[in-house]
């Protein structure tokens, strides 16, 4: 099973403009899609496509619409109580696959509700599962939750896999010590944040890349993904690194396509395919997502994993 946190769900709203972005200017939408979003809530829903069981937990009230979406498609999910409206993120979309994301914080959240989150991720987690915690944090929570999740799940006997940024990437990388999941997705940038280098050099070396993720297994992380847009992802284990390049793409939105990658390696570990093979997966689920409109997930059908090149680094 792959349990999702989605710590900061949202309602995405997705604006198709059928030209550039014109500052200033009055301009007609081509669509505008809506949908409940947040990194969590978009691997279950590939899960789902997936035929792979998924618990999606988030803050938000039972009876919020977005609740009622999620169960509506399929994705079982343990809404915690949480007060205040959930947010409101708009994605506006050029002809040209160019993004433009603007996200609101989010409700303020409460000390009883990260408790409650915390039971019941570590009620649910059983040995063999995995769950990932995704996405930015609400205000009111600490930067370094998502650390105290990783260490509350440790005897839980599942795998954790954590993809954030900002501070709470940072609060999770200065406790690898006593810290450490069993994957991080980093893309480029992320990785350069805490690791001294220049994000757009990672994102267009996949072996400077790889040295980078090197250190966070060196500290104990066992597994990095670090997924570099247009370049494809990397991955490095304590047993090697490997580079895989995707298909050709036309991309129409590049929403939740790292949320799909991080799909596709579960879904292969999770058939116990080896490295190499995982990354493909994950690869293909990513360049699957980049060519669908606003936040659609990929399913299997979307997936060609033989269109996709990894070769071994040094």
């Amino acid at each position: 099973m792959i349990i999702t946190l989605t710590a900061n769900p949202s309602h995405d709203r997705t604006v198709a403009l059928p030209e550039p972005l014109q500052r200033g200017a009055v301009q007609r939408a081509a669509s505008v899609i809506s949908q409940a979003g947040g990194k969590g809530v978009n691997i279950s829903r590939a899960s789902v496509s997936a035929g792979v069981p998924t618990l999606a937990v988030l803050p938000a009230p039972k009876d919020d619409p977005f609740v009622h979406e999620l169960l509506a498609a399929g994705i079982d999910c343990r809404p915690v109580t949480h007060p205040g409206d959930l947010r409101v993120n708009i994605t506006i979309s050029e002809p040209d696959g160019t993004t433009t994301k603007l996200n609101s914080p989010g409700p303020q959240m409460t000390d009883a509700t990260r408790a409650a989150v915390a039971e019941t991720l570590r009620l649910r987690a059983t040995p063999g599962d995995w769950v990932v915690l995704a996405g930015s944090l609400p205000p009111g929570a600490p930067p370094e939750w998502y650390a105290e999740l990783v260490t509350a799940l440790a005897g839980t006997g599942t795998h954790v896999a954590v993809d954030t940024s900002d501070a709470p990437l940072q609060a999770l990388v200065d406790r690898l010590d006593v810290a450490a999941p069993h994957l991080m997705k980093p893309n480029g940038h992320e990785l350069a944040s805490f690791t001294g280098h220049d994000g757009d050099a990672l994102e267009a070396d996949p072996v400077a890349a790889a040295a980078a993720a090197r250190d966070l297994v060196a500290r104990g992380v066992a597994t990095v993904l670090v997924t570099l847009g247009s370049r494809g992802a990397v991955l490095v284990t304590e047993a090697g690194a490997w580079h895989a390049a995707p298909p050709p793409t036309t991309v129409v939105s590049t929403v939740g396509a790292g949320d799909s990658s991080l799909f596709g390696y579960l879904l292969a570990a999770i058939e116990g395919r080896p490295p190499a093979d995982r990354l493909a997966l994950a690869v293909a689920y990513g360049s699957a997502a980049a060519g669908l409109p606003g936040t659609t997930i990929p399913t299997p059908q979307h997936v060609d994993p033989t269109r996709v090149s990894v070769t071994d680094l040094p």
